[in-house]
């Protein structure tokens, strides 16, 4: 273990402790976006044409067109990887937080449910396909002024179909994670769809070495019910310390563990 970047026997307690300072922070920086994307914004696919919005009150605008968010972010999954989705979404704090009440929990493994997890590419191709092919419609009348709730009931008055469509698909698969965790973040989610499809790029990343024996108890503490490097492993550290072999780490992953691995 004395290669790896991170010793492997970190304390999954105190990497789980700051990741929801880390999130809470998160959640106040970006949460507020996050609400005027689903509640307010009159685009189709929301959060991405902030610069061309109407709505001058959303916070949008800054994240977007001052502070660079759709430049730091690729930067991050160079970075390292799907960390933002475990880390810094204020909707993966949310779905997470839905999940300590579903009554199946994390571990539903179907050969349905398995397959579900390629929604999320599905709805990253349908916003492609409304945002380039489309021209993203604004759906919406967009309200300019007014409280925040006030505004948002406006906007349901005035709402286009797709518009109304959109927002109650997604409302019904975040409702769904009180029943199934995760469900957004590993079935819907075309964020998390597109940080998916490019984590591969990262130069440091959770990982498994070839000692791994199939135990189980990563994917068993992890909230989305994976293990290092696998489908919807967010490099979200908690399985740090829990592998009784040693066999996780975070860094770089050295040469001759990609070999062993294949």
């Amino acid at each position: 273990m004395s290669e790896l970047a991170v010793a492997g026997k970190a304390s999954s307690a105190r990497v789980r402790l700051w990741r929801r300072i880390v999130q809470i922070a998160g959640l106040a920086v970006l949460g507020e976006w996050s609400l005027y994307g689903l509640l307010r914004c009159p685009f189709v696919v929301p959060f991405v044409s902030c610069q061309n919005c109407p709505v001058i009150t959303c916070p949008g605008r800054v994240f977007s067109t001052y502070w660079g968010f759709w430049l730091l972010l690729p930067l991050s999954v160079l970075a390292v990887g799907r960390a933002f989705c475990g880390w810094l979404c204020p909707g993966g704090l949310a779905v997470q937080l839905f999940g300590k009440f579903a009554p199946f929990g994390r571990r539903y493994g179907s050969k349905a449910l398995r397959l579900a997890g390629y929604g999320k590419y599905l709805a990253l191709a349908a916003c492609l396909y409304i945002y380039y092919i489309m021209g993203q419609p604004r759906a919406d009348v967009p309200i300019r002024v007014g409280a925040f709730f006030e505004s948002a009931i406006l906007t349901f008055d005035h709402a286009g179909l797709l518009w109304l469509v959109r927002f109650f698909v997604v409302l019904g698969i975040l409702a769904l994670g009180f029943v199934l965790a995760g469900a957004w973040c590993r079935f819907a989610c075309p964020m998390g769809g597109a940080l998916e499809a490019t984590k591969g790029v990262a130069v440091w990343k959770v990982f498994k070495t070839s000692a791994c024996t199939g135990c189980g108890k990563c994917d068993r503490i992890c909230e989305l019910a994976t293990r290092p490097e696998e489908a919807n492993c967010t490099n979200c550290g908690d399985c740090l310390g829990v592998c009784p072999v040693d066999a996780i780490g975070f860094g770089r992953k050295p040469m001759e563990v990609e070999g062993r691995n294949g």
